[in-house]
């Protein structure tokens, strides 16, 4: 293994993926390293008796920041956008309510007055502009603008469905609102799963001389001076770079740099806060009932959505189902979440187990290493850790606006643009 390069990317999923091809695109040599034996993070997809799970229910975003640029690397991302039949769940009912403004009006739950608000709130969330709205959490901007207490609580499971996160005393009302608008304009469930991306992305990064280690972990990143010198790896290797893009999380970031409370990235790893779910992803022969394909809940944090509806997501026409609920902060307990899931799917399911091929829980995975909350002193995380030239981050928590997806993609862009701009290749330094 060759020890000596321009660029060394830490983590193989989307960020990190995206990261090492930018960089090797312009004319730098890099070196990905990814931990485990797997590239992609949790953008990965388990194959399993035909059925492809995505690990918990994704979603790309057609107007977001990762679609975009994956059509820029000439990535498809083939698929299928969901349904506007939807159905919410309210006192343990199961309510239609259709996502178009026909759907809206037709709902039951809702008396005429409130239907017309939620009218209103839906224009004016397509018309919003989201980035001149004043620092405020979600549960303020919706006391402020949404006077029924029932079309809150579709405003809330909304503002869960589209951002993955449940922290709305917390959480900043102008990224999530800016989530909803993207969404309001559809989103994609991929054929096979996130994986046919990564699969794609690691093919690209190779044929542009990316050299690839999985199984390799880091265990410092070295640096002298106030610049990046290299990295030190878990099985004693030692590697020469003068710059290093981390797509980890903060703190584990934090932990690989010497010193890292002399620099922005102990602030950084105080202010992150993860979004956390539990997801329970199912394979099966057949639905038991399938008009209910899509259900949202609103007096409790849970999701969902059938993906083969409308997406190829097996090899022998299976059904893949995704239910979600979403942890807000501190939140934690696997067995009751998991009971609360199936409960969930019994009811809007019932005898699914008679037709099971494939089943995966999730206790508490992190959907988001961090998302922007109130009282943050910094408003935008990376790339550039001003301390250590040379050190730059990437990844679902250091976005400037976007989340989720398009966060890791578009700070993985940002990093890449750092490391061309402030630091010239060995090729041409020589």
């Amino acid at each position: 293994m060759k020890t000596n390069y321009d660029t060394a990317v830490i983590g193989g999923g989307l960020a990190g993926l995206i990261a090492a091809i930018k960089v090797a695109q312009s004319g730098r040599s890099v070196l990905l390293l990814e931990k485990s034996n797997r590239l992609g993070g949790r953008a990965m997809t388990n194959h399993n008796n035909g059925v492809y799970l995505n690990l918990g229910g994704h979603a790309l975003y057609k107007a977001g920041r990762a679609n975009s640029i994956l059509q820029e690397l000439g990535i498809r991302a083939e698929g299928a956008k969901p349904s506007t039949k939807m159905n919410v769940i309210w006192n343990n009912q199961l309510v239609p309510m259709g996502a178009d403004p026909l759907g809206m009006l037709k709902t039951k739950l809702l008396t005429w007055s409130s239907k017309m608000q939620l009218m209103r709130l839906m224009v004016k969330l397509t018309r919003i502009n989201a980035a001149n709205i004043p620092a405020s959490s979600i549960r303020e901007w919706a006391e402020r603008e949404v006077q029924d207490p029932m079309v809150r609580h579709v405003f809330y499971a909304l503002c869960r469905t589209a951002t993955y996160a449940f922290d709305p005393d917390h959480q900043l009302a102008a990224p999530a609102l800016g989530q909803i608008q993207r969404s309001l304009k559809g989103v994609v469930y991929l054929n096979k799963g996130w994986q046919t991306i990564v699969d794609q992305l690691r093919v690209k990064a190779q044929q542009a001389g990316v050299h690839i280690e999985a199984s390799k972990s880091v265990k410092e990143i070295t640096h002298r001076e106030g610049k990046v010198t290299g990295l030190e790896l878990g099985d004693g290797l030692s590697i020469s770079t003068a710059n290093v893009i981390s797509t980890a999380s903060p703190s584990e970031t934090y932990k690989l740099v010497p010193g890292a409370d002399a620099t922005v990235l102990k602030q950084w790893k105080t202010e992150a806060t993860p979004s956390m779910a539990a997801c329970l992803d199912i394979g099966l022969k057949k639905l038991p009932v399938p008009e209910h394909e899509f259900a949202l809940g609103l007096d409790q944090p849970i999701f969902f959505s059938n993906h083969s509806a409308h997406a190829t997501m097996s090899d022998n026409g299976a059904v893949v189902v995704h239910l979600i609920k979403y942890n807000g902060p501190g939140e934690n307990d696997p067995k009751a979440d998991e009971q609360l899931l199936l409960q969930t799917m019994n009811w809007l399911q019932p005898g699914w187990q008679d037709e099971v091929l494939a089943k995966q829980f999730l206790p508490n995975i992190t959907v988001t290493h961090g998302y922007p909350r109130t009282g943050q002193k910094f408003k935008n995380m990376g790339p550039s850790v001003p301390e250590i030239h040379g050190l730059y981050v990437a990844g679902d928590w250091a976005g400037h606006g976007e989340l989720l997806a398009d966060a890791s993609a578009a700070s993985a862009v940002r990093a890449a643009e750092a490391v061309a701009k402030h630091s010239p290749s060995l090729a041409a330094a020589r």
